[in-house]
């Protein structure tokens, strides 16, 4: 094809691992990380001299997330340093608009046994390779020659991409929390890494720090896997393609202030949207990743927010049709239940513990209309279930719903919505949700 001839609006797929394979050779080359990573430099080159497009997107599944940090942290900074060898560490972005990860490691694999010994003759050994998801050769790949001085082996994080980096807001992972569904080695990783993964990756090591992302109970792999999945896809093409950013937070939450230390408080979190057949983010005390609460503490800040999650909405999206028209506005609902248990010296206790029930639950819906050309900002309505006298879908919030913006920032709308009073002696008195929303726009 010509150049500039190729619709820019189309899929190409990087194969990093067939020169390794015998399936395609009877002589494979061994497989070397950075001659990857520099592999895909050139496919992307070709891609913009074909397209014409100013960037691309990226979108890749458990290691090949890491070869793209590659890519972005050394590979291209490498190749693009001047004359003088000086290094720009965020030159990835000359070339990557966006990049999606679906179930990378991108803090190495760990395992929950073996205190430590499998990791080291791992990476010790270097067998089949496995020692490229430990923090030495992550370290290698990651970081750049020329700024080894600067950024040394004892101050590397893998979790964490450097401030003058690729931006973290335009990276998104995908974390998966169902260990069970995956079968490799007949269930021998699921129980090596432990629970509180995706069979493969645990979650703590799934996401980069700082960067947006989504729980979603599936594998790492497999018939139902995290890749395939309806969730997985929901909030690729939000983030690629979304023009809102959502975060909410909660702020003035006191739990646990007439509480003995050694209670502790989990938050399970779930977040629907109209018209999807699943929850685009999941964490709850079943798949064992619900949200800690800190224990409230005298002189601690009370109105200290805490982040439960960021999610995309695209105002371009067909929209749900309800009584055969087209829902003007963007909803969804963040599902709520907090749970406290005794817990002493690492042993929790259950005299006066009750199975699956919780001390508080609640959902709040939530109305989002777009900006328009005309209005800049966009405009929000919330309501908690509890409040609202009619079945959810028939919820038509008016001018009492309506949240304020509060921030006076250009391209910036903050408001909050209090706990229903009933809650507040347990939640805190200034206890309530915080919504952000902000255009979102593609930077070439």
């Amino acid at each position: 094809m010509d150049a500039g001839t190729v619709n820019p609006a189309s899929v190409w797929i990087h194969r990093f691992y067939d020169e390794s394979a015998d399936t395609f050779s009877e002589e494979p080359e061994g497989f070397s990380f950075q001659d990857a990573a520099r592999d895909l430099f050139k496919l992307i080159r070709l891609v913009l001299e074909k397209t014409g497009a100013p960037k691309v997107f990226l979108v890749a599944h458990s290691m090949g997330g890491l070869i793209c940090r590659s890519l972005l942290q050394r590979i291209i900074p490498e190749a693009l340093a001047g004359a003088d060898g000086e290094i720009d560490p965020s030159a990835g972005n000359r070339f990557v608009a966006r990049v999606f990860t679906y179930a990378t490691p991108h803090g190495g694999i760990r395992f929950a046994i073996g205190f430590g010994l499998l990791e080291r003759i791992r990476d010790a050994t270097g067998i089949q390779g496995a020692d490229i998801f430990g923090p030495d050769r992550m370290y290698d790949y990651l970081t750049p020659e020329k700024l080894r001085r600067k950024r040394t082996r004892d101050d590397f994080i893998p979790t964490e991409i450097p401030d003058d980096g690729f931006p973290v807001d335009e990276l998104f992972c995908l974390v998966g929390s169902n260990p069970e569904d995956y079968d490799v080695a007949f269930g021998l990783s699921s129980k090596a890494v432990g629970a509180r993964s995706d069979g493969l990756v645990q979650i703590d090591n799934a996401a980069v720090r700082g960067a947006p992302l989504a729980v979603v109970h599936r594998s790492h792999s497999g018939r139902y896997g995290i890749v395939n999945s309806e969730e997985g896809y929901q909030n690729l093409q939000r983030f690629l393609f979304g023009d809102l950013k959502i975060e909410v937070e909660l702020v003035g939450f006191t739990v646990g202030k007439a509480a003995p230390p050694e209670v502790e408080f989990q938050l399970d979190v779930g977040l629907a949207i109209r018209g999807l057949p699943v929850l685009v983010h999941e964490q709850s005390a079943a798949h064992f990743c619900p949200v800690q609460i800190e224990h409230w503490r005298e002189g601690d800040p009370i109105d200290s927010p805490v982040p439960l999650l960021t999610t995309f909405l695209s105002s371009k999206a067909p929209r749900p049709r309800v009584g055969g028209r087209e829902v003007p506005r963007l909803r969804h609902a963040l599902k709520l239940r907090l749970m406290s248990i005794t817990e002493k010296e690492g042993h929790f206790f259950f005299d006066d513990h009750m199975e699956q029930t919780e001390d508080w639950q609640d959902t709040l819906l939530v109305d989002i209309e777009p900006p328009t050309a005309q209005r800049p900002l966009p405009k929000a309505w919330a309501a908690w279930n509890s409040t609202i006298p009619t079945a959810l879908r028939d919820w038509d919030p008016d001018d009492n719903d309506q949240l304020k913006d509060t921030d006076s920032t250009p391209e910036h709308w903050q408001g909050r919505i209090d706990v229903p009073e009933v809650s507040r002696a347990l939640l805190g008195l200034n206890a309530g949700i915080r919504l952000t929303v902000t255009p979102r726009t593609l930077t070439f």
